[in-house]
């Protein structure tokens, strides 16, 4: 897969990309990521790539000038995704349509924003990966490269431990022990240490309901749970209380 990213701080990807399974699948081939500054596209002897924003009001604004020269320059992989508050919401479903291509490009934005055009003209939908405000695109675009790479084939260890992990059915993920048995005073569930298979399945799946009941229940929203979700968790009793600011 190849993705292209679009930053005025290029640097700033070397520490994510040259690490764990991301700096892997490079290494191996399964992942090629082309970082380009707009930058390098400007005429100015300043290489400026903002201006004040038409109206007034605090800050700059990133110009269309270097962005549109700087894409239509390389000729990226489609979709163009902006990153932006005001784009669709990143989640697992959008990172699984974004790993069934062979690429995608993102522009991150920086300062009071990035000029409109360039969302409308250029580029092909915006992206969002959260409600909250960050200094710019660069840790988004991290965030939706690690999370496409890993569904990538070959690029996880166990292809089955992506289609168990949280969102992957709709659910959050079931709880996690490993050795030793009992940790100052607290034990791993007994089921787990049984040595059945399927009994271990059951308590999974209900575990996730739980949890997903408890502290998610949104992802459930709309979606009535089976005649066969309801008798597993009346079979193992759930152990999550809500979180929040009250808890």
């Amino acid at each position: 897969m190849r993705v292209d990213v679009f930053s005025i701080f290029p640097e700033w990807f070397s520490g994510p990309l040259d690490a764990s399974l991301l700096g892997r699948a490079r290494v191996d081939g399964r992942l090629e990521v082309r970082i380009h500054d707009p930058r390098g596209f400007t005429t100015d002897r300043h290489r400026s790539v903002d201006d004040a924003p038409y109206g007034g009001g605090a800050g700059m604004v990133m110009a269309p000038g270097p962005l549109f020269d700087a894409v239509e320059a390389v000729g990226p992989p489609r979709p163009l995704l902006l990153l932006s508050a005001a784009g669709r919401r990143f989640d697992q479903a959008f990172a699984a349509e974004l790993a069934a291509g062979s690429g995608f490009s993102l522009i991150c934005g920086r300062y009071e924003g990035v000029d409109q055009r360039v969302a409308d003209h250029l580029c092909d939908g915006e992206l969002s990966i959260g409600d909250y405000v960050l200094a710019g695109g660069e840790v988004a675009a991290a965030v939706v490269i690690d999370a496409v790479t890993r569904l990538l084939p070959g690029v996880m260890g166990n292809e089955e431990s992506a289609g168990e992990e949280s969102f992957a059915a709709g659910l959050l993920e079931y709880p996690q022990y490993t050795r030793p048995p009992e940790f100052r005073g607290h034990a791993v569930p007994e089921v787990l240490r049984s040595g059945d298979h399927e009994r271990v399945a059951r308590w999974r799946r209900a575990q996730s309901l739980h949890r997903t009941l408890a502290r998610r229940p949104d992802l459930l929203a709309g979606r009535p749970l089976s005649d066969a979700d309801e008798a597993l968790l009346r079979e193992f009793p759930g152990r999550f209380p809500p979180t929040g600011p009250d808890h």
